[in-house]
């Protein structure tokens, strides 16, 4: 082993873009949820712009594919086919994370860079918002906002829950108009503990879901805070998309690579997609190899979203992770669509 590899057995991830990119699509994980998986960035962009990366999408009631991104247009938004309809956004945000789309279409972006939650309509018009911007609140202080992730929206009475992850290990709820209602959670690896509050969502019921990521699970909730249940072993769990239009709720949860540079080439450690049930049961998991651009691998799944067809549309912070740290820097994959066989 040389010193080289000595000194990076527990960081310095490499970024795999040696890897053999594969020239055919791939058809992955289990009945009845099967993808055709073609590892290219998905959405036909105007000449010259760049998404740099998407870090969130959403799905509205036309199946128009909605992308929040860091690039040239904050908001982009697609027709199914990848076909570009329409964006807005200049101006606004400071650093894009979360979108979260409602059943009525209105959409909440949450902006980690300046501490603020958006509600606008379809048409981009702003609604209200939520925080101060660039005015966070003391890391750990509980208080609403430090450093937000992603906002969940209940279907049944239109309350909203917000994580508050990056520097807070806290959930804030309002109600639909956004006035404050309470919070709960604190820092730790206990029951309603959280280590990066990073997506939440809501199910049919009501009961909130927790991307707890560091903490490696999802946490369940009642709509009072009151903690339920936990799904573990799971990879670091980032992003979750609960889909509440069948006879069932179904739960896609995207999870980030939990090795380290010394096993960069491991198994079942993530990145990858898993589908469960309510009760937390494994339907279909999507990706087994580690990181990189080949195709039937991804890069760090931040945000997920699937159309009223079951195909996925996941939203990577590739620069982020991998990108920036090329020499030369450069945009990496960040949006791929899966689409659903059967």
């Amino acid at each position: 082993m040389s010193k080289k590899e000595e000194a990076n057995l527990e960081g310095g991830l490499p970024s795999h873009e040696e890897f053999d990119l594969g020239s055919k699509p791939e058809i992955m994980g289990q009945e009845p949820y099967v993808f055709s998986v073609d590892g290219k960035e998905w959405g036909n962009l105007p000449k010259d712009w760049t998404l740099r990366e998407a870090t969130a999408v959403g799905v509205n009631s036309k199946d128009q594919v909605i992308v929040f991104n860091r690039g040239t247009k904050p908001i982009i938004i697609f027709d199914p086919n990848g076909k570009y309809i329409n964006s807005w956004g200049d101006d606004i945000f400071k650093n894009p994370h979360g979108i979260t789309i409602d059943d009525d279409d209105y959409i909440y972006c949450v902006d980690n860079g300046d501490g603020t939650v958006r509600k606008f309509d379809s048409l981009g018009n702003l609604q209200f918002q939520l925080g101060e911007a660039n005015k966070p609140a003391k890391k750990m202080s509980g208080i609403p906002f430090s450093v937000p992730t992603q906002v969940a929206v209940d279907s049944n009475n239109k309350d909203l829950y917000v994580a508050d992850g990056y520097s807070n290990a806290r959930v804030h709820k309002y109600d639909t108009e956004g006035n404050y209602l309470f919070s709960w959670g604190e820092s730790g690896t206990g029951e309603g503990q959280f280590n990066i509050v990073h997506n939440i969502s809501t199910d049919s019921e009501g009961l909130v879901y927790v991307a707890d990521r560091e903490n490696h699970r999802i946490q369940v909730f009642d709509p009072t805070g009151k903690y339920i249940d936990q799904w573990i072993n799971l990879s670091r769990a980032a992003c979750l998309y609960i889909d509440r239009r069948g006879s069932e709720d179904i739960f896609y949860v995207g999870e980030y690579f939990s090795g380290i540079s010394s096993n960069d080439t491991g198994t079942d450690l993530g990145p990858r997609v898993s589908i469960f049930n309510k009760n937390g049961e494994l339907l279909s998991r999507i990706g087994k190899e580690s990181y990189g651009p080949s195709i039937g691998r991804f890069y760090s799944p931040h945000g997920i979203s699937v159309d009223s067809v079951g195909n996925i549309y996941l939203a990577e912070v590739s620069y982020s992770d991998y990108g920036q740290f090329l020499n030369p820097k450069r945009e990496l994959r960040s949006l791929q669509k899966l689409t659903k066989v059967n």
